[in-house]
């Protein structure tokens, strides 16, 4: 289920882009980013609708996604 971001207390909205931003295995390239910046591209990325948070009841877990990836027929 898509959990949109405007629903989201501010400091939960950012410590859920910080948690994600330090996961093992993001990859960012060959140049170190800040947190900060990779935050600040993650909540662009929410804002230009180019990725969703996304909320699996069943594992009670909460991931962002590519808006992409989502099945175009409601599947999900």
């Amino acid at each position: 289920m898509i959990i949109p971001h405007r629903q989201l207390d501010p400091e939960t909205l950012q410590n859920l882009l910080e948690e994600y931003a330090t996961r093992d295995g993001t990859d960012y390239g060959e140049r170190e980013v800040s947190l900060e910046d990779k935050v600040a591209s993650l909540r662009r990325q929410l804002e230009s609708k180019h990725i969703v948070i996304w909320f699996e009841p069943g594992e009670e877990s909460v991931n962002l996604v590519l808006a992409e990836d989502l099945p175009k027929d409601g599947e999900y």
